[in-house]
């Protein structure tokens, strides 16, 4: 009997272990997995192989539409915070409504999941606050405060004295209720609604002091970096001013082997396709700082924006990111990102940055074999893709692919966008094609997509033509629009293999057909057995 009870008891507390087990936190978790590293590592790709910017991704194959933010790392998770373009928000044009702040989540920085708005910023008080008619809303940055278990984000905003707004959330992504307005020791007293204090980063020391680093746009642009209270909510006036001497922005601060880092914009130009990125060193976040020192010319074709400090598998990794805007279009839904690891030298001086087409990142998850969906029967892939915008008008483009099943074609998955307001419709139409890929006889289909129900960052668009196809038949997708005004856009990859797919282009309005040799247009075909 008693021996009996032992084994009771033992399997009782067997039980009780496991169930502790099962009920780690995420962050043990994490620690574990950070014990046991995949073989893998994580690729990072910026330009493709003729060295031109590239489309990132989300899972559901939209662009990610987060810009002038940072990449954070909370408990073994990237999160991409940035402002969101894809409503049509243009800085300047009065008409134009703001989108609000977007996040998305990450294991290793190249598969990445939307995980929606920060907040509700389609409220008429977000929308005074932020819209074309304001100097707008940007720059979203989040940290964790570990004694209040919060997340707490800032944002840079143009209609108060003190140039920002604070929220805190219990998760990473929200939802984010607004505080108090914080109060700093530059500009707090200075006019409403002017250009008072601008693009900024937030940091948490390894004692948990947090700082906020600022441009301050009444001194032409110097850098600010000021003490938060301990909940970081707020400023506490101890602060150290001109970090830099002017004409600078864009701050981002970290820390490496004892020594504090500020990196900038240098010289400050907003939505540049190219401006310099220069740093500074101290000993303390307070001061006092070093010269400037230039580590690139041209920021790889961007402006800096975020240095996210990250630590796998006992490696750090100092991760410089600079935001690729898309020549200074007023609307960013089309600006790519540039992100590799920053290199330093014996002496903790930052090596000048090379601007890589493709980096490796420390060892991250094993990346996870998805099952096609349903139906699939053609997909072109998303990676190596770049956005061009050009239909309208008499510019019709076209892409062919081969059906390897006979059925009827249930859905077409074609990924666009739009730029401008175009005036009518995008058409995507299905015909037959020849060996050129070119369109022949009457179309299978034909839909109408109103201008009104398109974005302007890239996605996908689904039709259902429903029509019968064949197996080893050549078809061809047509994308055209009578539109005079705006365009409507695709993605591209110039370095595709045929596989019996070919992409074709039109300037007279669909008389004549042109093969563009090894160019593919992005899409899917589902075709129902």
């Amino acid at each position: 009997m008693r021996y009996f009870l032992k084994i009771t008891i033992a399997l009782f507390l067997i039980l009780i272990e496991f169930q502790l087990l099962c009920a780690q936190s995420k962050e043990v978790k994490d620690h574990i997995n950070n014990l046991n590293p995949s073989q893998n590592h994580a690729t990072i790709v910026n330009f493709n192989q003729a060295g031109k910017q590239v489309t990132r991704f989300d899972k559901a194959a939209a662009a990610i539409d987060a810009h002038d933010g940072e990449i954070a790392f909370f408990k073994g998770v990237y999160y991409l915070y940035g402002t969101s373009y894809d409503c049509g928000y243009e800085w300047g044009n009065k008409a134009s409504l703001f989108c609000g702040f977007k996040s998305y989540s990450s294991d290793d920085l190249v598969n990445w999941t939307d995980c929606g708005f920060l907040f509700d910023a389609k409220t008429e008080i977000w929308q005074t606050r932020c819209n074309g008619a304001t100097y707008g809303c940007y720059r979203p940055h989040v940290i964790y405060n570990v004694a209040s278990q919060m997340y707490v984000l800032w944002i840079n905003v143009y209609d108060n004295q003190v140039g920002y707004r604070v929220f805190t959330s219990k998760t990473p992504v929200g939802p984010f209720t607004e505080t108090n307005n914080p109060k700093l020791a530059v500009n707090s007293e200075a006019p409403v609604a002017g250009l008072n204090n601008g693009d900024h980063d937030t940091f948490v020391d390894d004692d948990g002091t947090a700082y906020l680093a600022y441009t301050d746009w009444r001194t032409q642009g110097t850098i600010v970096i000021e003490k938060l209270s301990s909940d970081y909510l707020t400023g506490t006036g101890e602060c150290v001013k001109a970090v830099t001497p002017g004409k600078t922005e864009a701050p981002s601060l970290f820390k490496r082997n004892g020594i504090y880092y500020v990196i900038y914009s240098d010289p400050n130009c907003g939505y540049c396709s190219g401006t310099g990125t220069s740093y500074r060193r101290a000993s303390s976040p307070l001061g006092p700082w070093s010269d400037g020192i230039s580590i690139s010319q041209n920021s790889c074709g961007g402006q800096p924006s975020f240095v996210t400090v990250i630590k796998r598998n006992s490696e750090m990794i100092f991760l410089y990111g600079s935001d690729l805007w898309n020549n200074g279009a007023k609307n960013e839904a089309l600006a790519n990102y540039y992100w590799a690891p920053l290199t330093f030298s014996s002496d903790g001086s930052i090596n000048p940055i090379l601007c890589e087409d493709t980096v490796s990142i420390a060892e991250g998850p094993t990346k996870k074999i998805q099952a096609n969906p349903v139906d699939l029967d053609n997909s072109s892939g998303n990676e190596g893709f770049r956005a061009v915008c050009d239909i309208r008008d008499s510019i019709q483009r076209s892409q062919s692919f081969v059906a390897t099943s006979t059925g009827v074609l249930s859905k077409v998955c074609f990924t666009t966008f739009k730029t401008g307001y175009p005036d009518t419709g995008l058409i995507i139409s299905l015909y037959k094609a020849n060996k050129f890929h070119q369109p022949t006889g009457d179309p299978l289909s034909s839909t109408t997509v109103l201008s009104d129900s398109l974005g302007w960052s890239p996605k996908g668009l689904t039709i259902e033509p429903k029509i019968h196809v064949s197996a080893g038949i050549l078809y061809t997708i047509v994308v055209s629009s009578g539109s005079s005004v705006g365009c409507y856009g695709f993605e591209y990859t110039d370095s595709a293999t045929s596989n019996g797919r070919g992409a074709t282009l039109s300037t007279d309005n669909g008389k004549t057909f042109v093969p563009e040799k090894s160019k593919m247009l992005m899409f899917e075909t589902f075709i129902h057995k």
